[in-house]
This record gives structure tokens, sequence and C-alpha cells, in this order.
């Protein structure tokens, strides 16, 4: 598409020099895409020319059209709407442009030269507990910007920093270590991250007590959370683990793998993958090396308690603390020393984290520091904020216990698959095993499709029963879609009906849902250059969405397999072969395969 927009716009720029005397460069003439309602691909607007050409807007339209049709051979016509000069392209374009498409000479994606590298960190996760719907929002995110990022040229290293450490983890530990009685996955037939979390909130619970029955003796409620036994406890637990105390590192080992067996099959479970595992229990020392550098260069200092501290209200933030008095570290302490390995390692262009929008003033902070630090990567690090995710009960708190599980969600995703599967009929002559995978299928194409369709910077609400219709902007709307033309295909096969570009090289003229597939069919390249660029999986989405909107269209109209033109057939099976090709390819960039039966 950019290419037949650069050609329209070098053609404008010849129209304004033969009929104005006014030089134009093309590269300076910005097109838009024409208005649903109106005829046309391009829009160029023409109120900015209205000083220097001394001429009304639609004056200007109406010269500008006649110039093109009667010299651009891409024009097949114009209208204009006020100032508004809407360009009509050619069928003959969209065909030719069709025909190297299906012929295998697609634009190239490439969007650096040389190819910048990328990390994305993605996932992250606590190991006191199992990952909740914030953690898939989160690993859908990250796992889709890095897809995309690698089609459109970049090459990318998807990484997972694990936070193994610290007093949270402490906490779970202390928990199963006064009230496990040695439990283990095996013994109780509990996930092993779902048995930790298990007793992260049975330590919530007892430390609360604790609280209340300080609180009842008299003291202050804030000096009762920092004096109940199970707080002085799991932070005695921290102070071991930074010792190397063997018997904490092994009641540590031993529960984190439990953990990891559980993230495992997790991931495993919603398709997505890591190239690279950090865990800060291997970078917070190298981010104390950092915070010692600092106090040599003085861009750290220290208060008479011994913590070390970095004034930033000259950046607009305030002071931060990046080591407690006690010598442990923070969590700034450990980011610091994550963003000098992971540069260490891969020497990136740019570090992408993928955090909830609740750590906004953190990255600003890290950042503002390896800028004070003088980081030859700062610059690099972009923070890739996005909104909570709500169910109607309300926002998710893990430490009561209220969390919405990830592997639950999934399974109730899979049981509403089956349910809305069942009713409309769509797994005749399916085995049980290939109705399960279908329903898998389903679910996370309505899961991640859901939560990735909506902005990341916007804070949304799940709703698990309109997330899997087969109508409206939905994943299985797509999936079915794509089904839908995988039946074609074969019925096209069985009849010997050919889909290459020299069997429809005769056809001249589009019917107009025709057109309109072909027109959003070259805007693939864009589209992946623009989700890129914004780090938007929603652009992939609502393209998506568009192009089995347009086929839907297109295959309500216009009967496939009666049209009785052989070059018109086998026309239509090729264009449905190309837009479940990019369905499929879209569809994939967010995540969610596409069945080819249902």
């Amino acid at each position: 598409m950019k290419q037949l927009e650069n050609q329209i716009a070098l053609a404008l720029s010849q129209a304004l020099q033969d009929t104005f005397q006014h030089t134009l460069p093309a590269q300076q003439i910005n097109l838009q895409p024409t208005r649903k309602e109106f005829a046309g691909t391009f829009t160029f607007v023409t109120f900015p020319l209205t000083k220097a050409l001394g001429k009304g807007p639609e004056q200007i339209g109406q010269a500008l059209g006649e110039s093109l049709k009667q010299n651009a051979p891409q024009v097949a016509g114009y209208n204009v709407v006020k100032g508004f000069l809407n360009i009509e392209i050619k069928d003959s374009v969209w065909l030719e442009q069709f025909a190297q498409q299906v012929s295998g000479f697609g634009a190239d994606l490439a969007e650096t030269d040389p190819k910048q590298r990328v990390v994305v960190e993605y996932s992250s996760p606590n190991t006191n507990k199992p990952l909740h719907l914030g953690h898939l929002r989160n690993n859908f995110l990250g796992y889709s910007v890095a897809e995309i990022l690698k089609a459109a040229g970049y090459d990318v290293i998807k990484a997972n920093l694990v936070n193994d450490r610290g007093i949270h983890i402490c906490k779970s530990m202390i928990a199963y270590e006064k009230f496990g009685q040695g439990e283990t996955p095996e013994s109780s037939g509990i996930k092993g991250d779902h048995l930790v979390g298990k007793y992260y909130v049975e330590f919530d619970k007892a430390y609360k007590k604790e609280i209340d029955e300080l609180v009842a003796q008299g003291m202050d409620k804030e000096q009762a959370k920092k004096q109940a036994p199970l707080m002085l406890e799991a932070q005695e637990m921290l102070q071991k683990w930074e010792q190397h105390d063997p018997a904490t590192i092994a009641l540590w080992e031993k529960m984190n793998g439990w953990v990891y067996e559980g993230f495992n099959a997790t991931y495993k479970n919603i398709g997505v993958d890591f190239d690279k595992f950090y865990y800060e229990s291997g970078t917070y020392l190298l981010g104390k090396d950092r915070v010692e550098e600092g106090l040599e260069k003085g861009v750290f200092f220290k208060k008479p308690d011994g913590s070390v501290w970095i004034d930033l209200t000259e950046e607009g933030l305030d002071e931060k603390l990046v080591l407690r008095a006690d010598g442990t570290s923070v969590y700034i302490t450990q980011d610091l020393g994550t963003a000098e390995l992971k540069y260490q390692d891969f020497h990136y262009d740019q570090s992408v984290y993928v955090v909830a929008d609740e750590q906004n003033y953190h990255f600003q902070v890290l950042k503002a520091i390896l800028k004070k630090l003088q980081k030859p990567y700062a610059d690099g690090i972009y923070h890739l904020s996005y909104g909570m995710v709500d169910l109607p009960s309300g926002k998710m708190k893990s430490r009561e216990g209220t969390v919405v599980d990830a592997d639950e969600l999934v399974d109730e995703m899979i049981d509403t698959a089956r349910q809305k599967t069942d009713e409309l009929g769509k797994i005749e002559g399916f085995t049980p095993e290939e109705a399960q995978q279908l329903y898998h299928t389903l679910a996370m194409g309505a899961l991640k499709y859901f939560l990735l369709k909506v902005d990341p910077k916007k804070r949304m609400l799940f709703n698990p029963e309109e997330s899997i219709d087969f109508k409206g902007n939905t994943g299985p709307f797509i999936q079915y879609t794509h089904a839908r033309i995988a039946a074609i295909q074969r019925k096209a096969n069985e009849l010997g009906i050919s889909a290459g570009a020299e069997a429809f090289a005769g056809v001249e003229q589009l019917h107009e849902t025709e057109r309109e597939a072909l027109v959003l069919l070259n805007y693939a390249d864009t589209i992946i250059s623009d989700a890129a660029r914004n780090y938007a999986p929603s652009i992939i989405a609502q393209y998506a969405f568009d192009v089995a909107k347009a086929y839907n269209r297109f295959y309500t109209e216009v009967p496939i397999f009666q049209e009785a033109n052989p070059q018109r057939l086998s026309f239509r099976i090729a264009l449905s072969a190309q837009v479940a090709k990019t369905l499929k390819q879209m569809m994939g960039l967010l995540g969610i395969a596409v069945p080819d039966r249902m």
C-alpha cells in the first residue's frame, strides 16, 4: 500500500505544479484513508492550500481531481466533499497488486536497517503465588508485542524477570514452616504455584490476627504492623537468605521449584514463551554494585541510619530509597542490576518493560537513575504501561485470597467454549480429542483477543460471556471466518478449481465487496508497521476484525460457487485464500491459533 500511496502523492505533486504552478514535494503530501461513507481510497485535504493558491478548497479539489483523472494511470475517479479530495483507484490496480500477493511478491516489512535489537520483558511473576488475570493481560501483551516487532523486522528477545526473592517470598516460607506440616504438591494434589500461594494467604490471615491482638493490648496499629511477630520473623528470614543461611536457602529452593513447575504448565497452556529468564536473586547483587558506583560518583547519598537514597526533585520526582539501612535491596536496586545484565547480554537498542500502570513512577525513577549514572542504555528504557483488568466483582487482591486465578479462568473459558460450540452444533464429525482441542483454541482466542483488542493503557472490564460470542468483535468470530474459508478451499480443491494468479488474469471489474476486501488486504504491511511503532496489538486486532467483517459481507453478497465464469470463480477462491492467510498471520501475531474446521 505504501508504494501506491507514494505514486498518488507524486501524481498530486505534479498536478499542483501543472494546474497551479505551485511546488509541493511528494514527501510533504499527506494522504489519509478515505472515510467509509465516501467513495475512494485516499483523501487529500485542500484547506491548507487556499491561502497559497488564492482559491477555495472545493475549487482546488476539483482541479486536482481532474488532473489526476487525466494524468495518473492509477486513478479511476474522484469526489470532492468540501475541502476533502477523495481519490478512487482503478480496479485493475487492485487486481494487479493482488496477483503479486498471490504469487508471493509481498511487501518487505523490515523497518530497520541494520536491525534494531529490542528486549521485551513480560510476565515477571512472583514466586509466592500463581498467575492471575492481570498476569494474563501482561503475558498476552508482551508476547504479542514481541511477535509484532519480529514481523516488522526487529531483532527481538523475549525476557522474563522472575521475582524470586524478597520479603513477600519469605512470607510464604515462614507460613509454610509454621503451618505446612510437610505438605507437597504430590501429597496434596495441588499445583505447585497454587500450593505456595495458599501459604502466602495463610501468612496474611495469621499476620492480621497478630496485629489485632497487639492493637487490643493498646499498641498503635501502624506500630503493630511493624512489631507483629510474623513480620519480624519474615524480615529475619530475608536477612538470613541474603547471608546464604543453608536451611533458609534449601527451603527457598524447594518452594520455588514447586512454583516453577506450576508456572511452566500455565505458560504452555496459554501459549507464551521466553528466550531468556532472569532471576532477581541473580541480579540484586549487581544492583548493589550500581549503588556503590553511585555513591562514589556522588549520585546517591547516605542518611544517618545508613540507608542510601537519590534526590530526583530536579527531575520532577522526589527522594528515592535505593538500599535499606540493614543493607537489603529494594525493587529499584534489583532493576538497576537487571537493566545492566540485559545490556551486557544483548547490547539492546531498546528495553521494553511490560508492567502495569501502578508502576509508572517506578520506571520514571529507574530511567532517571540510569541517566544520572550515565549508562549508555538509559535512553532505551521504555515502560509499556497497561491498565488493570477487572471483573464485575471488582479489583483483585492476592493477599486476601480473592485473586482471579489464571488457571481457573482458562478452565472456565474452555467450559464456556464447550457450551457455546455444542449449542451451535459446530463440532459435527469431531473426535473427543479434536473437540477438546477446538474448545481450548476457541477459549484462548476469546480470552486473548478480548484482552488485546483494547488499547493497553486503558483499564478494562473482562466479560467472559461477551468474549466468546461468535458474532461481533471477538476472537471466535474471526476464528470462525477462517474455518469457513478453509471449508471453501477444501471444496474448491475437490472441484479442481485453480486459485493461482494466472487463473484469474482476465478479471477486470470488481464487485464492491471484493474491492473492499482487496483494499484492506493491501494495508497488512502498514498495519504491522504501525502496531510495532506503537507497541499496540489492538491495531492488529482491529485490522483482523475489519478483514473478517469485510470477507463475511463478500461471502453473503457474492455466491462463490454459483459463479459461471471460471476466471471470476478462481479469483473468488484466491481472494478467500488470501483473506485466510492474512487472518492466520494477524491472529498469530496476537498469539491466537485459527482452526480449519468448526
